[in-house]
């Protein structure tokens, strides 16, 4: 198994790619922190684990909370010990529309979550990391890369997260701790959905799917998949890296 022995901290668990990834951690031998701010989500899936036979413990958390992302870290590390995997993952889509028409506190929203919340993980779990090396994983978005007219604040936030990776890479790299990303591109996940509405749900997810050269939308787990090679010591000369996977969208 490929991460047979390591502890891993999956945020924004509860659904989505941060469900698949912390089932396939779990999978792989990891014991895992299912951290999500939804209780109920959170406990399914570490009850998933649990009858697949797996080790994984629930963290309810706010992940713009320093307090509760510092008491994430202490959870994991009284309960497995140390701290091998940080995946970043958890984000929200924010408000769409026109950036002059939209509210400061909505902004400061999206850029919460997505954007200090990896400042507050990491920042948190390193000086744990630093003792054994590690792997921190960070979810950015093929919308960091290019822009997008109806999600401005997102596509800042993870703008942010891509400078982030970089320079995290480079501070962590004489401890032993890798730093990447991912940017996926538009995937089958909660937040998609409510991206696209309910009312013009069929009508705008063609459009969406229009734009992607491989014709479909991705999976959660082709998404998991990627985070589980960065996690595992396959990935050991990997660091600072953006791994786009869009299905070839930003290479039109």
């Amino acid at each position: 198994m490929r991460l047979n022995g390591k502890v891993a901290i999956v945020t924004g668990a509860g659904s989505g790619i941060g469900e698949a990834t912390a089932k396939l951690f779990a999978e792989e031998g990891a014991k895992v922190v299912v951290a999500d701010i939804e209780p109920n989500l959170g406990r399914k899936v570490v009850e998933q684990i649990s009858k697949k036979g797996g080790a994984a413990v629930q963290v309810v958390v706010d992940v713009s909370k320093a307090d509760e992302v510092k008491g994430m870290i202490d959870k994991c590390i009284n309960t497995f010990g140390k701290l091998d995997v940080l995946f970043n993952n958890a984000g929200i889509e924010g408000p769409e529309g026109p950036l002059w028409e939209g509210e400061e506190e909505d902004w400061n929203r999206v850029i919460d979550v997505n954007l200090k919340s990896i400042f507050l993980g990491c920042k948190y779990a390193i000086p744990h990391m630093m003792r054994t090396g590690g792997s921190i994983i960070n979810t950015a978005s093929e919308l960091g890369l290019v822009g997008t007219p109806s999600h401005p604040a997102y596509s800042a936030s993870k703008g942010g997260v891509i400078a982030l990776t970089r320079s995290l890479a480079l501070q962590c790299a004489p401890y032993g701790i890798r730093v990447n990303c991912i940017c996926p591109g538009a995937t089958e996940t909660p937040l998609l959905k409510r991206w696209i509405g309910e009312k013009q749900k069929n009508e705008r997810t063609r459009e969406v799917i229009k734009e992607i050269p491989l014709g479909r939308l991705g999976k959660p787990i082709e998404i998991a998949h990627a985070a589980l090679y960065l996690a595992s010591d396959e990935s050991s000369f990997t660091t600072g890296s953006i791994l786009v996977i869009d299905g070839g969208s930003t290479a039109q």
